[in-house]
């Protein structure tokens, strides 16, 4: 293999390896801020409910109140909150919604 090729597919490896990294630290990230601020209401573990819905299964596609799981819909009910749950648009930064909903997507 000629060394021009070996360096485009090193860059190549290297631009697909950073996003994932950084999606593996916003994963993380969102579960500490699950764990400080949503655990208390909601389960992750199981759909069943705590004082609001259980969480477990947004990774499949769809949100406890039947809506798509987007992150548009998900951070729409972070920000406003709604039937008991608080507004998280001014007490959550905008990393730690960003990193939120990246680990509700893997539940």
């Amino acid at each position: 293999m000629k060394q021009s090729a070996r360096l485009f597919i090193g860059a190549a490896a290297l631009a697909l390896a950073v996003p994932f990294a950084a999606m593996a630290d916003d994963v993380s990230d969102g579960a500490t801020a699950f764990g400080a601020k949503c655990a208390v209401c909601h389960n992750s573990d199981s759909a069943d409910r705590k004082i609001g819905p259980g969480l477990a299964g947004i990774k499949d596609g769809k949100l406890p109140s039947g809506k798509e799981a987007t992150t548009e819909n998900i951070m729409t009910i972070i920000n406003q909150g709604g039937n008991g749950m608080p507004a998280y648009e001014s007490i959550l930064t905008a990393e730690e919604k960003t990193a939120l909903v990246a680990f509700l997507k893997t539940i």
